[in-house]
């Protein structure tokens, strides 16, 4: 398992957290997903051999938020 923290902008109330944390979480080798709404971080436990950053990066972009 390998952890990240990526920095998003655009997030802000807690739709933003369900949309990042559900869409995330539901990608296979994704094992948590945890949203700070103050710092704009999401910090995230994966399994590279069966999801990739860039995958994850994509997700949170489909969503409508900035992943630096």
């Amino acid at each position: 398992m390998e952890k990240i923290t990526l920095k998003v902008n655009g997030m802000s109330c807690g739709h933003c957290v369900n949309a990042v944390e559900g869409s995330v979480g539901k990608l296979a080798g994704v094992k948590s997903v945890k949203v700070h709404l103050k710092t704009g971080n999401v910090d995230i436990e994966f399994n590279p051999s069966e999801v990739s950053l860039s995958k994850i990066k994509e997700t949170i972009d489909d969503q409508g938020y900035d992943v630096e």
